[in-house]
């Protein structure tokens, strides 16, 4: 009878690889910094992995600029289906259908184009890094939605439960891969 491995959960490999960044961007802010989870072999799989469970069954991947963009890559890919990229306003050529939403100190803008795609009845799975506040969160899921898409989940990576993000975006069912 052979060793048998142990195998990580995925909260233990993200737990594992996030590097928490003091003081950043503002003194008082645990910065959670994810960039050595993707840059890792088996970080990348173990994430890519789990939110691919969750997004079964989708037409589309969505992934929001910019870490987005590489997750929902990597569970399209795995899927075999394709990704659109939400862009921050201003990133794509006329006509786009956009979506501005409220940030900490001022307002932003999320686009996606209205050309070349039809997103009406697609099931779509938004993917993203991080969920804080839930403003890009909510702008894509809205933007999604007006462009005629069904958006059953959001999945992240990391969700910061102190910051009421999961309020804002409710009603969109989301799934965390890890809570802090």
């Amino acid at each position: 009878m052979g060793v048998r491995e142990v195998s990580e959960s995925v909260e233990d490999v993200i737990r594992s690889l996030t590097r928490e960044v003091s003081d950043f961007p503002e003194p008082g802010i645990q910065f959670k910094d994810l960039t050595p989870v993707l840059a890792d072999p088996k970080g990348l799989a173990v994430v890519t992995g789990a939110l691919a469970e969750i997004a079964a069954g989708a037409d589309l991947v969505a992934g929001i600029d910019a870490r987005g963009f590489l997750l929902g890559g990597a569970v399209a890919h795995k899927l075999g289906i394709g990704v659109l990229a939400i862009r921050k306003g201003g990133k794509l050529p006329p006509p786009v259908h956009s979506q501005n939403y409220s940030l900490e100190y001022g307002t932003a803008t999320l686009e996606i184009p209205a050309d070349g795609i039809d997103l009406t009845g697609c099931r779509i799975v938004i993917i993203d890094d991080v969920l804080a506040t839930g403003g890009t969160l909510a702008a894509a899921g809205a933007l999604l939605a007006a462009s005629g898409a069904e958006v059953p989940i959001a999945a992240v990576v990391l969700e910061l439960s102190g910051l009421g993000g999961r309020d804002k975006i409710s009603p969109l069912p989301v799934t965390s891969l890890q809570t802090v």
